[in-house]
């Protein structure tokens, strides 16, 4: 039997119209669209399904709309074929899909933290100027070494290491527009600003970090039933007091995406399942290895076609 590993997209995966199929098919993924609502305290399924790109682009809807699609794409793959993965990761945002689908949050816990998350980055976002760029071509170390000169002047980092061949880099917007012409020089094919609201996993990023972890400390984070393997450094954690206190810090810290798949795969695992709009995880698999399989599930249409090749393979 093959290992299968579920992933989750995050912030920037959104789509206007996502899941509205499944809602209107599938019994579990309409159960997950109300449980949203209710919990969020308005209706985040209608900007899903209806939300035009700007209002899905803010980061108080995008995080818990996406939260709440890919666990609709869940459960609707759990009603439909009896699959268990041995692991499992969420990029950024994702990680909140990952911790639900290990048993370390409940549904509703998942979705009011992801919540107040969005609302605590948006927060930051706003009161400082941020922004965020992918660059193409340059190995990551290459990378931090055109961004050394720029460190002396203020905030700028590594935010994702998305995959050998994509970096994005985050930091105050000044010092972002200066490392295009920095990092082009060095090689990169490709330096594209990206189109969020603030310098997420930054140190911009402080002061939501310190209030998130405020927040979380009432909640009650279960031992994962299976390996949850963390953005912050790409390892593998069950102890849910370990994953309490990483997710405060994975909001100002780097995400480790490269680290994080190549260790499920030295760990055996060679299928993953990516749930949730879109098919960024998918096009990062292939770039970080070529050799693995990965689903998409992010239709009714790609839901049906996953779990008819699943069931082939048992």
């Amino acid at each position: 039997m093959k290992k299968i590993a579920f992933l989750f997209p995050g912030q920037g995966s959104q789509v206007s119209g996502m899941g509205k199929d499944l809602y209107e098919k599938y019994d579990a993924a309409k159960k997950v669209f109300e449980t949203a609502d209710k919990v969020l305290g308005f209706k985040i399924s209608e900007i899903c399904f209806n939300g035009t790109d700007e209002e899905l682009k803010m980061t108080k809807n995008s995080q818990p709309a996406i939260l709440a699609t890919s666990l609709a794409f869940l459960e609707a793959l759990k009603s439909e074929i009896d699959i268990v993965p041995v692991a499992t990761a969420g990029h950024s945002l994702g990680e909140y899909g990952a911790l639900y689908t290990a048993g370390v949050l409940d549904m509703g816990d998942a979705i009011a933290i992801t919540g107040k998350r969005a609302e605590l980055m948006n927060d930051a976002a706003n009161a400082t100027n941020g922004s965020m760029a992918a660059v193409i071509g340059l190995t990551p170390d290459e990378i931090l070494e055109g961004l050394k000169e720029l460190q002396n002047e203020g905030v700028i980092s590594v935010a994702n290491y998305n995959s050998p061949a994509q970096t994005v880099i985050t930091g105050e917007k000044e010092l972002i527009e200066k490392s295009v012409d920095i990092l082009k020089a060095k090689g990169a094919k490709r330096v594209i600003p990206l189109a969020v609201s603030g310098a997420f996993h930054s140190e911009l990023m402080a002061s939501a970090s310190e209030k998130f972890a405020d927040f979380v400390k009432d909640y009650n984070f279960k031992n994962a039933e299976i390996p949850v393997y963390e953005n912050v450094d790409g390892m593998p954690i069950t102890d849910g007091e370990e994953l309490k206190k990483r997710v405060p810090a994975q909001i100002r810290s780097s995400v480790h995406w490269t680290e994080t798949i190549n260790g499920m795969i030295n760990e055996g695992i060679t299928t993953f399942v990516e749930l949730g709009a879109g098919k960024v995880l998918a096009g990062l698999n292939k770039k970080i290895n070529a050799e693995v399989k990965t689903y998409n599930v992010y239709d009714v249409a790609s839901l049906e076609e996953t779990v008819n090749e699943l069931k082939q393979g048992e």
